[in-house]
């Protein structure tokens, strides 16, 4: 019992249930494991004991939690409970000052401090009893009590939601590195994105362009081609630079400029050996040339206006861009595993690690220089989706963790949770449950910090997005923790605190001017999509997976979808539609042996639900071309998908022109090239932004989107567009 409530007062789950009814005990070994990694001793039961008591009186004594949330408007109980006649003061984040007595009007209040803008409304309704009308953001509360007690906190001010599109808006879907142009170097870039966002804004009238996580990869040889595993999640990667697109790049010259011009013609045999002889995109090969054509571009001095703007990049970056770029210039030494690194450079705060960033100044600077270049290559491509008329713009893609190894786990360690990893519990799809090898960041050291380095994450993310996607957005409210060398069924949940995680998450998506969207697929925890609703998240919902499953177990009709979400055909871990109507997706999992009952009944059971799938479209008028027509069929299932209330309709780019291919098959590492496919037409054969764009199958698709549906008027949250 001990053990059981010194686990609850920490967020540590004893128990969890993998299906309704069941319920399943967690390992007093894991318990303590997870405890430990969040710096609980309870090894032994003295050691419980000890524990529990220190945790308690430090509950007792505490007069304010860590951080205390307020969702504006301020109505109902004040954000945190307070004695009678205590003292506040809230030190506002624009250097503002409030002050007042708890239950005493802010205007009766002695030497009161409340500004004019504090004061309540005339009616007495939108605050809090005893609270000022409070400003968004992230201020310093301090309570002092009669008796003389004080306490502090950080003090989340948030909007009660964050804004959606106030219309429906479609856009494309893709993974970047798969969308080659004529000028791309053997893999998408920066430059491909505002080209396709420029062109589908104003060609097709598309609202958005989504792409995978473009975070900083761990290097290797090889690199680890999966965007949901980066070294940062703070800073991009500097491979999606379009290298010619640099302004320095025009004033390289002598023998430096004939090494450059070298340098394109591999770059051009690299494209064509994707585009016409069939290679994977080889993202190791495509770094190692725009490296040394970097170094080359990064010789020429800055004029003073470019200076001046990468000073003030330093500026504003700080200490994380610091840290990002002396890990990479230190792993360019040592290798990209910072454990492996000699001790002393182990530690970002070290004197050794501020020697070696001394030494090392040359390559630090120079990987300042790059993350400067890919922040303004992504500012500009962002530029191209508004010009472009986007209703939302690029909407990026949030990765749920990062690589122990990496740059983010190196400078952040005491965020992270040692020993841990992030992964899923069995359930009735994976009886062993995952690993993803991915540590979690530690719900206690969040809250101590007022949930400094999820802003700053959120902040760096949202300073070029029209929306960001959270991938396993369920991570806001708990997290199944596998212990380092355990199996994932050994593994346990861990909850952090979901109220102050989506307060700052609202928060600095209204101060950037984004949507929202969750990837809220599998298995959920009851209440949590509500919880998301409320704060205007939209949700994500894939027509195969929508299905009446609490009755009949048939599809929904598409008015019984809901309306905040991002509706879609099919993701990047799932078949094309190509592949889902032909029944490809299983002859590939066969040729794969991914198959876990025979041939024959896959291929049965697949068959019939493609064909409930046809008929449901036929008796709702959406499949005129008639059944075994493939394109016909495709226009089809996006006419189901705007024929349902969703706010946001997403086109996965390979299905405009019939791509079979999945870009990642779950369960597979070397027997399938995941996230090294380029986009390619029904026969397999690569497809390039410029043929996209002039395809008449692509065309007949986007023609189902002509003309959207009527705008929604009056929608509480909405955005403008």
């Amino acid at each position: 019992m001990g053990l059981a409530r010194l686990a609850a007062l920490h967020g540590v789950a004893t128990t969890y249930s993998p299906s309704a009814g069941v319920t399943v005990p967690v390992p007093d070994s894991t318990v303590v494991a997870v405890l430990a990694a969040l710096g609980v001793d309870a090894a032994t039961p003295d050691a419980v004991r000890a524990a529990l008591a220190a945790a308690e009186s430090a509950a007792e004594e505490r007069l304010l939690p860590p951080t205390v949330v307020a969702w504006l408007p301020l109505t109902g109980p004040p954000p945190v409970a307070l004695p009678p006649g205590a003292r506040v003061r809230v030190e506002l984040e624009d250097g503002g000052l409030l002050e007042w007595h708890e239950n005493v009007p802010p205007a009766a209040a002695p030497e009161s401090g409340v500004a004019a803008s504090a004061e309540r409304p005339a009616d007495g309704s939108s605050a809090a009893p005893g609270w000022p009308e409070l400003p968004t953001g992230v201020h310093r509360l301090t309570v002092r009590t009669t008796g003389g007690r004080t306490g502090g906190a950080v003090l989340v001010v948030a909007p009660e939601a964050v804004d959606q599109p106030a219309e429906r808006v479609h856009g494309f879907l893709v993974q970047l590195y798969s969308l080659l142009s004529g000028r791309s170097w053997g893999m998408g870039d920066l430059g491909d994105l505002a080209a396709l966002a420029s062109w589908a804004g104003r060609a097709l009238g598309s609202g958005f362009v989504q792409v995978n996580p473009l975070h900083a990869a761990v290097p290797g040889a090889p690199t680890d081609p999966s965007p949901y595993r980066p070294s940062s999640r703070r800073f991009p990667d500097p491979v999606h630079l379009r290298v010619e697109d640099v302004p320095e790049y025009a004033y390289v010259t002598g023998q430096d400029r004939f090494r450059l011009d070298a340098l394109l013609e591999k770059a051009a045999e690299l494209r064509a050996s994707v585009l016409e002889k069939g290679a994977l995109i080889d993202r190791d090969a495509v770094w190692r040339l725009k490296l040394r054509a970097l170094e080359l571009v990064l010789r020429v001095p800055l004029g003073p206006g470019r200076r001046a703007e990468y000073c003030a990049f330093l500026a504003e970056r700080g200490r994380a861009l610091e840290d990002h770029a002396t890990w990479c210039a230190l792993a360019e030494v040592h290798g990209s595993d910072w454990h492996a690194w000699p001790v002393g450079l182990r530690d970002p705060r070290s004197p050794e690690t501020a020697r070696a960033r001394g030494d090392l100044m040359d390559r630090v600077d120079f990987h300042c220089r790059l993350a400067w270049l890919t922040d303004e290559q992504l500012a500009a491509a962002a530029a191209a989706a508004r010009d472009a008329g986007m209703a939302v713009g690029i909407v990026h893609d949030l990765a749920v963790g990062v690589h122990p190894g990496g740059a983010d786990a190196w400078a952040q360690q005491d965020t992270f949770a040692a020993g841990m990893s992030v992964g899923a519990p069995p359930d009735a799809f994976n009886a062993r449950g995952q690993d993803w090898g991915l540590p979690p960041w530690r719900p206690d050291a969040l809250t101590a910090s007022g949930y400094a380095p999820y802003r700053g994450l959120l902040r760096g993310l949202l300073r070029h997005a029209g929306a960001l996607r959270l991938d396993h957005v369920m991570g806001l409210f708990r997290l199944w923790w596998v212990p380092v060398g355990a199996e994932p069924t050994e593994g346990t949940y861990v909850r952090y605190d979901a109220e102050a995680m989506l307060a700052v998450l609202v928060l600095e998506a209204h101060r950037a001017g984004a949507v929202v969207i969750g990837e809220d697929l599998g298995t959920v925890e009851p209440g949590v999509r509500e919880a998301l609703s409320r704060r205007g998240v939209l949700g994500t919902s894939v027509l195969w997976f929508e299905r009446d499953w609490a009755g009949s177990g048939r599809p929904l009709a598409p008015e019984d979808w809901r309306e905040g979400c991002v509706a879609t055909a099919t993701t990047h871990d799932l078949p094309s539609t190509a592949a889902r109507l032909t029944g490809e997706h299983v002859a590939l999992r066969h040729r794969l042996g991914l198959l876990t009952r025979p041939l024959d009944q896959e291929r049965t059971e697949d068959s019939a639900e493609v064909a409930e799938w046809r008929a449901g479209l036929t008796r709702l008028g959406l499949l005129p071309e008639g059944s075994h027509d493939e394109e016909g069929e495709i226009r089809a299932v996006y006419r189901f998908l705007l024929r349902t209330p969703a706010r946001m309709v997403g086109v996965w780019l390979p299905d405009a022109v019939g791509d079979r291919r999945p870009q990642n098959l779950p369960g597979t590492w070397d027997q399938y090239p995941n996230w090294r496919l380029p986009v390619a037409d029904a026969s397999g054969r690569p497809t390039t932004l410029d043929e996209l764009a002039a395809s008449p199958r692509l065309h007949a698709l986007m023609e189902v989107f002509r003309p959207v549906s009527a705008p929604r008027t009056g929608t509480p949250g909405a955005r403008p567009s």
